[in-house]
């Protein structure tokens, strides 16, 4: 006997371990020799990390997929693993260092620090695989992979030789976002843009020489505003500390302010007097002539739309910072640097990066200080020298690390790129040619502006935990590159002639890199394996749109380069999950939602199909509790439903066949069994998960459930065996399409009834999970399909008018028809009995005409009345409809002046205009609906 109430948390666990006992998981599983393959890689999470919701939204569409096409007979294989995640994996490693009072890093040395990374992996590495396993993931978890361990390492270090000697991977100078707390170059995902309060100081550089111009100031008509004498050059900047470097001043060409000083030296106001830097003054497309002075000042070296500027133009680079972001102390005095900066600059001395960033121009006062030290040091001496024209508070946007959280720097150093722009062609024509399809297709044009402006790729990290670069350096610096230290000395040898001591490159590859190789490594390339030929390319990727750059694209160009396959066919791109008022969730704002707190309350199954359900196509998903808890009562309601029919001795039947039914009410369900099973497959194919879910609801609840048990009530307890009979076997047999069109998106809750429900009747082959899909095409039973429809819409009319017209509950009213054609008359006939008990009719008539104060409405032909003088007061419903009406006219007037108001949409937060398009498209529809009943009543 079912239980009489389900408890997801006593059954989750032990359907899972059943599962995995039973290999349920395992690639192939349920499929026939020779089954079309389908495959999926999970997204690699951090092996640090730990289930969030947008981990559940990705990893439940995942699981409806692969669960979906597994019941449809593929061979099956989705493909879990971590990532190892080099910064936040030394991060933890090193605070656990840190807790424990153990010495750090640096003082044990790497291969004892890595001992320990490998130590916390063993013991709290890769949590979040066992989380997803609480919410019913149905990856092969024998075939777990992890971006460090040998298989993967070979494929690394295949790819990383091959690409150098191909020329696609290089060592070059270069600038990056450096984290000062890390010391190491990270990627721009890595970095946070955050506005924070700041200020703009505006500093004069004084003409080389004394010399003057006429600066003259137009208006947009030409008319001369300002004319003045200058002997300065104006400069506006946020960083100070960063003037030191400047390579030159740039003006647009066009800026006839600066026309005749283009070509002259200014002096960097900073350092000693006697040993003043000057730096010409040059014209380039990047200042804007309408913003501030419209004269920028160039430092390569720390700004990267600068540094393009410098590339351009051949302005020297100059590094101001260590690694820790502390103003350079190395070197000779500044006297002698400046010196040589000066050569540079008068061209009396050829220069490249390479010299330029062993120039320390930092004066010495300033050297050895905190960056932030010294910007307030350099500004008060500007200051007091009568230089700083003015200083404005400012909001500015500044770059931290999403780690260690400090602000990061732009930073020129000796780094390993990869040569994206060659590799980037063929995966921008992949798309292009539709090979690999985006869904939406929107995503697309996010993938090509980057891939179409695509950057070499910084594959280096000044980190120990990740793949060493296999790159070993030679006395005089000279790179070797190969599969491990005895071929690099054997090219040594050749190089220098005789045997020479190698130095082996400290820096380790970017996670990106390795997890690049995702889709062949992890199926065991570089070896060609049965799983490699079976399962790549793979099918569908699941992912989020914040890594199209960094790992879509990638898997792109790695994948083609090294199979000359497209990793995937269709790349699904998830929307963000909100919270209910379309907030962006923090922990700053308290509004997270953990998703293993949903499972714990709610279960599983309805945490999951919640998020199925609102994973609308480019819409994010607004996550609001009662969302969950509605969909928990749907658990129960398909629980106490599949009780129900257990209770009336509903049980399968051997061989039966829903194509040879007799009763209206049972070929009515079967064929809107039939239909639901092609709506919810045909929106998963189309990758639509929240239509599909919605289908599947409106079917289960409504069509099912409210309608279908309803209808059947007295044939269940009727004296008619044979239609007894009949209707016991439908009923059984449609609940067992429902619990496989459910599976995929609540697996437990559908698995127990499974079993449940086969306790009974012919016996079960197995689990639901690898049941088949519902093949129901045969089934079409149209004239059932319309008279049964019919009979819906007149009981949904009659409940409807009750409701708008505030007819007591418990009343029973008359019903009259009018214009009754003889099939409408006969149907009347046949299911009057169902009528009056679902729509609590006391009597049915056909007449002539409706009476006077009866509320009316149209199904098929006929009209319909609800004769309600002697239960309601016509008069006062017919005010009260009025002035609800004019109270929504008032709230929909003021909704629209505020949605046509520029400003509103200007200034209000995206989440405050989505919020109020609803609450207007909702005062619409409720409108519509009160102006239908005082219709009704007219």
């Amino acid at each position: 006997m079912i239980e009489k109430t389900y408890e997801p948390n006593s059954v989750e666990g032990r359907i899972y371990s059943a599962w995995e006992e039973a290999g349920a998981f395992r690639a192939g599983a349920g499929s026939k020799p020779g089954a079309e393959s389908y495959s999926v890689v999970i997204p690699p999470p951090n092996v640090t990390g730990s289930l969030h919701i947008g981990h559940a939204l990705n990893n439940t569409i995942q699981d409806v997929l692969v669960r979906f096409e597994r019941m449809r007979g593929k061979n099956v294989l989705w493909q879990p693993g971590t990532d190892h995640a080099g910064i936040a994996t030394q991060m933890v490693v090193e605070r656990r260092m840190m807790e424990r009072q153990e010495p750090g890093r640096r003082e044990i040395g790497r291969e004892k620090f890595l001992q320990k990374v490998w130590e916390w992996k063993a013991e709290s590495g890769g949590t979040i695989l066992n989380q997803l396993k609480r919410l019913g993931a149905s990856c092969d978890w024998s075939r777990e992979r992890f971006t460090m361990d040998e298989g993967l390492s070979e494929a690394v270090l295949k790819v990383f030789v091959e690409m150098y000697r191909k020329g696609l991977i290089y060592r070059a100078k270069r600038l990056v976002n450096w984290d000062p707390q890390f010391e190491t170059a990270i990627s721009d995902l890595e970095v946070e843009n955050t506005e924070v309060n700041g200020h703009m100081w505006h500093f004069k550089y004084p003409l080389a020489g004394g010399e003057t111009y006429t600066y003259v100031e137009k208006d947009a008509d030409g008319n001369v505003v300002l004319e003045e004498e200058r002997d300065y050059i104006s400069i506006a900047t946020t960083r100070p500390e960063t003037m030191l470097g400047d390579g030159a001043v740039a003006v647009h060409p066009d800026d006839e302010r600066y026309a005749p000083i283009v070509g002259k030296m200014c002096e960097i106001p900073v350092g000693p007097k006697e040993h003043r830097r000057l730096i010409p003054i040059i014209t380039d497309e990047y200042p804007d002539p309408t913003f501030g002075s419209g004269a920028v000042k160039i430092t390569g070296a720390h700004d990267f739309n600068d540094y393009e500027v410098a590339r351009r133009n051949g302005i020297p680079m100059y590094c101001l910072f260590d690694t820790k972001a502390n103003m350079r102390a190395d070197g000779a005095p500044y006297a002698e640097q400046a010196e040589l900066a000066g050569k540079i600059a008068r061209g009396e001395m050829e220069f490249d990066d390479a010299v330029t960033t062993a120039i320390n121009i930092v004066p010495d006062e300033y050297r050895g200080m905190d960056r932030y030290e010294a910007r307030k040091k350099i500004v008060a001496d500007i200051d007091a020298e009568g230089l700083m024209a003015m200083v404005e508070d400012k909001k500015i946007m500044q770059p931290f690390g999403d780690r260690s959280k400090v602000v990061i720097e732009p930073f020129l150093t000796d780094q390993w790129f990869v040569n994206a722009e060659v590799l980037a062609k063929p995966a921008i024509a992949s798309v292009r040619e539709g090979r690999t399809k985006f869904v939406p297709k929107s995503w697309e044009n996010t993938y090509f502006s980057w891939m179409d402006n695509i950057q070499p790729w910084c594959i280096s990290r000044q980190l120990w935990w990740g793949h060493q670069i296999p790159a070993w350096y030679g006395p005089d610096g000279q790179v070797f590159v190969d599969y491990d230290e005895a071929g690099a000395a054997k090219a040594a040898e050749a190089h220098y002639g005789e045997p020479v001591e190698l130095m082996r490159d400290e820096d380790v590859l970017d996670t990106w890199f390795s997890s690049g190789l995702w889709p062949f490594s992890t199926m065991g390339w570089p070896q060609q394996t049965k799983e490699l030929e079976s399962y790549y390319p793979t099918a569908t990727l699941v992912t989020g749109f914040d890594i199209i750059f960094f790992w879509v694209a990638r898997m792109m160009m790695l994948g083609l380069e090294f199979t000359g396959e497209e990793p995937f066919e269709t790349v699904y791109v998830h929307a963000l999950v909100r919270d209910e008022k379309g907030q962006k969730m923090s922990k700053s704002k308290g509004n997270v939602i953990d998703p293993l707190e949903l499972v714990d309350a709610y279960g599983a199954d309805a945490t999951r199909f919640t998020l199925a359900a609102m994973a609308a196509q480019g819409r994010d998903i607004k996550l609001a509790m009662s969302r969950v808890e509605g969909y928990r009562n749907f658990v129960t309601k398909l629980w106490n439903a599949a009780r129900f029919l257990e209770m009336n001795e509903c049980v399968r039947v051997e061989g039966f066949d829903p194509t040879t039914l007799s009763g209206a009410l049972n070929q009515w369900i079967a064929g809107a069994t039939a239909r639901a099973v092609a709506n919810v497959e045909k929106a998963i194919i189309e990758y639509k998960f929240n239509e599909a879910a919605n289908h599947a609801y409106d079917f289960v609840w409504g069509t099912f459930c409210d309608w279908f048990v309803e209808l059947a009530k007295p044939t269940f307890s009727g004296a008619d065996e044979a239609a007894k009979a009949e209707t016991r076997a439908t009923a059984a047999w449609a609940l067992d399409q429902i619990l496989k069109m459910l599976h995929p998106f609540m697996p437990f809750v559908t698995e127990e009834l499974w079993a449940e429900t086969g306790k009974t009747g012919p016996k079960r082959e197995g689990y639901l999970m690898l049941a088949g899909w519902p093949t129901l095409d045969a089934i079409s039973y149209p004239q059932a399909g319309a008279e049964l429809g019919w009979l819906l819409d007149v009981i949904s009319a009659i409940r409807s008018v009750r409701t708008e017209m505030n007819v007591p509950a418990g009343a029973k009213v008359p019903l009259v028809v009018v214009g009754a054609s003889a099939e409408t008359a006969a149907r009347i006939e046949t299911h009057r009995a169902a009528i009056e008990r679902l729509a609590r009719v006391s009597t049915i008539d056909l007449v002539e005409a409706i009476p006077a104060s009866s509320a009316q409405f149209v199904v098929g032909e006929a009209s319909w009345g609800l004769p309600l003088a002697d239960l309601i007061d016509i008069a006062a419903e017919r005010q009260r409809l009025s002035k609800d009406v004019k109270k929504l006219e008032g709230e929909i007037g003021g909704l629209e002046k505020k949605l046509g108001n520029e400003q509103f949409l200007a200034k209000a937060p995206e989440e405050v205009v989505e919020e109020q398009k609803e609450r207007l498209a909702e005062a619409r529809a409720r409108r519509e609906k009160l102006e239908q009943a005082l219709a009704t009543l007219s």
